[in-house]
């Protein structure tokens, strides 16, 4: 006895916790066309006052840019998200950005998943907002998202199912 255990059953997802310490906003408030218009599904964005981006959820990576800009998860509940760092930042090619996961790596809510140098960003004139978008929104009809306050890392909920 004792020698075997059970592993219990995975909570599923039901809320996504803030993955950068900021501002939350709508992402109809950014100026981006493509997230604005929700082409890639709804969301929040936050403008952040930390260079860490962490996990918002217990999930598996999904996707790592190539240019580290950006990374994507699914959860257990079949949420797809995608996390964007900044506006455009595409064209920096990884300056600025290190990233601390891989594809398939599975994560824990609020394990760090990059790290950006935000002076550097904007400094070149990008925009700093950093995205979330839940890319499968339509399979989620009762998803709550929360926006227009300060958000603190790993705490303040932003999006419930």
């Amino acid at each position: 006895m004792g020698f075997f255990h059970r592993k219990e059953s995975e909570e599923i997802v039901t809320e996504l916790r803030a993955m950068v310490s900021g501002y939350v906003i709508s992402l109809t408030e950014i100026k981006d066309a493509t997230f604005a218009s929700k082409d890639l599904g709804d969301g929040i964005a936050i403008r952040p006052s930390k260079e860490t981006i962490t996990a918002p959820a217990s999930g598996t990576i999904s996707l790592v840019a190539e240019t580290k800009h950006a990374i994507g998860m699914v959860l257990n509940n079949g949420a797809e998200l995608l996390l964007h760092v900044g506006l455009d930042t595409v064209s920096l090619e990884g300056e600025g950005f290190q990233v601390f996961v891989k594809k398939g790596k599975k994560v824990k809510q609020g394990d760090p998943l990059l790290k950006f140098d935000k002076a550097l960003i904007e400094g070149k004139g990008f925009a700093m907002d950093c995205v979330m978008t839940i890319t499968n929104s339509d399979d989620f009809p009762k998803m709550e998202l929360i926006s227009g306050m300060d958000a603190i890392q790993n705490e303040t909920v932003v999006c419930k199912f």
